[in-house]
């Protein structure tokens, strides 16, 4: 079998599957889960044998006309590079774990057969991005993700949170797909083509007429797809739909399609400096921001939201100064320890019972509770902070060691200004990750919060997919910077010596900062006065106190022991923590400058449609009606009052001839 029909049935086999699922589901449940498994493990397999022929630098080239348009064809086309092979095996292992956990995870829920049906054809959606040749054709798979997303993420639709955040995820990015489709058009005219080949053939030859117009409108869809500043809202509310789906969105699909868009198009955004600088300082605000953001959090799916968005803003950042290859390595590292840290996520709040559980100040002693939860996510949270030898370390590495080159003038693939942006920003976001991380680990699993309910161990096949996302998240690093350059342009991954030490030194100081900030507020709050829990500044302070009466902890005297002892992320951010903490008000400003207007408007327009137009329709319909009634009441059926009618009638005309006549 050729590779081009290899890799045509790895995004269609996901399909079928969610086809006969969707059409199985109700009919015969017993094949769901096979369904469910097979197709994206048989994709799986046919990715990876992709890759091996593929080898890195013999490019999968062929297509077929879809229809014939009259000017710009539209093409069914594979374009498979090294980065294609890799990401597509990367989205196929992290969706093939996904439908193996998700069997345990929601395995009494009623709605798990359209749940692994839309899995299914989220993967094939995702998939037919990676190895799309044509631009139409990619943008087809892109709007799928973006259906599927919200049917997902609204999976449990019977609460308002859910309903809420699906909407929402779909209206913020149709909002940056608008300008990305218009983008797409306006690159197919200046290029004459859809097809990716020819697209970067005519932006070698510089056969672009706007290519600054082209990149912003383009970066507008990335940002919505990505969750990058300032569309990056979307995201931490997605976080009410199951954690599997979590887990696939931040890890493999959706939010890594925008990165993998920018690096299949790079030199589009290079033949542009100031899209380039522009792109930089999005990743830059993303970075610093989301990290700030997940500082302040107390849900650790939305703790986990915010990293991604900041994960991703070093992939961007990488992408801002030219480096595709080092976007790519982090963007394959960092899916399979976000994978990870999600469904360890889903491991506790499963032991739980609840979402309520996700709140990490009310966590105690899970490191007992759910030791292989606590042992990989403790792997996958060192791996995030980019401790070495974890493969988080090797990624980021890159990242940072290809913005100093840049920076400092020894390439010159972007702007300095982009290089010395990406860079800063980069190792202040070294410094966030390793506190939030940090912070994440002491209170989920040393934390002193209320113990839930014991709900007993886990199904087998979540806690196994927690072992099989671990060795990639410790070994994948060092693995890919040896062995994979070919399938990377060719580049050097090796960690530069001065980035290296610069970068895990901050990360080692925001670990051990925290760690500090974490006994301090331990012990000052062990034994908290009720009179002083109260009249705290902080309004989450009167909250505890609630809390540790409601529970009826001990009390002594006039001290009681509250369940939430310590937080540092209050200390180190002070003031700041409380706007961080409802993500620096990016939902209240969008609601100011769009929900309000769009809401005003609506009610101006339903009141002109109540009192104006409705006003002039049953006016038209008024008079009509009293004429009836007029000749209605006319009607009475006496033969007297017609024959009297009809004499009135003559001598009236009568009257009126005569007169006319005489005055004739």
């Amino acid at each position: 079998m050729t590779t081009t029909t290899l890799a045509v049935l790895v995004p269609l086999l996901p399909f079928l599957g969610a086809v006969a699922g969707l059409l199985l589901g109700r009919t015969a449940p017993g094949f769901v889960r096979p369904l469910a498994i097979l197709p994206p493990l048989a994709a799986l397999a046919l990715a990876a044998v992709v890759a091996v022929r593929q080898g890195g630098d013999q490019t999968v080239n062929a297509a077929t006309e879809l229809t014939p348009t009259g000017s710009v064809p539209i093409e069914l086309a594979l374009y498979i590079d090294g980065f294609a092979a890799l990401v597509a095996v990367l989205v196929a292992f992290v969706a093939t774990c996904v439908q193996i956990y998700s069997t345990g995870y929601l395995r009494d829920d009623p709605r798990y057969p359209s749940y692994a049906a839309l899995v299914s054809l989220f993967t094939s959606a995702m998939l037919l991005v990676v190895y799309s040749g044509d631009l139409i054709v990619l943008l087809v798979g892109w709007e799928i993700m973006g259906i599927c997303s919200y049917f997902l993420v609204g999976h449990y639709w019977e609460t308002p949170e859910a309903r809420a955040a699906s909407l929402k995820a779909f209206l913020v990015t149709k909002l940056g797909d608008v300008p990305f489709l218009i983008g797409l058009f306006a690159l197919a005219t200046d290029a004459g083509s859809f097809r990716i080949t020819k697209v970067l053939d005519a932006v070698a030859h510089g056969a672009l007429d706007h290519p600054t117009l082209i990149a912003l409108l383009l970066l507008a869809g990335v940002a919505g797809k990505s969750a990058q500043f300032p569309l990056h809202t979307w995201l931490p509310d997605a976080m009410a739909g199951p954690t599997p789906v979590s887990a696939l969105i931040h890890a493999a699909t959706m939010v890594a399609a925008g990165v993998y868009f920018i690096a299949r198009l790079l030199p589009v955004f290079e033949a542009s400096q100031a899209a380039m600088v522009v792109l930089a300082v999005m990743a830059a605000v993303t970075m610093i921001g989301s990290g700030l953001a997940a500082l302040a959090q107390d849900d650790i799916k939305r703790v986990l939201a915010y990293s991604t968005i900041g994960q991703l803003g070093y992939m961007t950042g990488a992408l801002a100064v030219g480096d595709r290859g080092a976007a790519v390595f982090h963007l394959l590292s960092h899916g399979a320890f976000k994978a990870l840290l999600f469904l360890a996520a889903g491991v506790i709040i499963h032991a739980a019972g609840t979402n309520s559980l996700a709140a990490m100040s009310r966590m105690k002693d899970l490191s007992a509770r759910v030791p292989d939860a606590y042992w990989t996510m403790t792997v996958a949270l060192l791996a995030l902070a980019a401790i070495p030898p974890f493969s988080g370390f090797f990624s980021k590495e890159s990242v940072l060691g290809a913005a100093e080159h840049v920076a400092t003038g020894h390439t010159e693939n972007a702007p300095g200004a982009a290089g010395w942006i990406t860079l800063v920003a980069g190792l202040l976001t070294a410094l966030l990750t390793a506190a939030y991380a940090t912070r994440l680990w002491l209170l989920a699993f040393r934390g002193q919060g209320t113990e839930a309910p014991d709900h007993g161990r886990q199904p087998l096949t979540m806690t196994v997919v927690l072992w099989v996302l671990a060795a990639p998240s410790l070994a994948l690093g060092a693995f890919s910077y040896r062995v994979l350059p070919d399938w990377f342009d060719g580049r050097d991954l090796t960690p530069t010596l001065t980035t290296s030490v610069v970068g895990t030194g901050v990360a080692l100081i925001g670990g051990l900062v925290t760690y500090a900030a974490w006994r301090h507020t331990s012990a000052v709050t062990a034994r908290v006065p009720l009179g002083a829990v109260a009249a705290h500044p902080e309004g989450d302070a009167g909250l505890v106190e609630a809390e540790a009466i409601a529970t009826h902890e001990p009390a002594y005297g006039d001290v009681a022991y509250a369940p939430d002892p310590a937080d540092p992320g209050r200390l180190l951010l002070g003031p700041l923590h409380r706007h961080a903490a409802v993500g620096f008000h990016m939902d209240a400003l969008y609601t100011a400058a769009f929900v309000r207007p769009v809401q005003s408007g609506a009610t101006l327009v339903r009141f002109l449609d109540r009192e104006v137009v409705e006003t002039y329709v049953r006016g038209a319909g008024t008079l009509p009606r009293w004429l009836g009634t007029a000749v209605r009441r006319a009607q009475t059926g006496n033969l007297q009052t017609y024959v009297s009618a009809l004499l009135a009638g003559t001598v009236v005309l009568a009257v009126a001839v005569v007169l006319v006549a005489t005055g004739a």
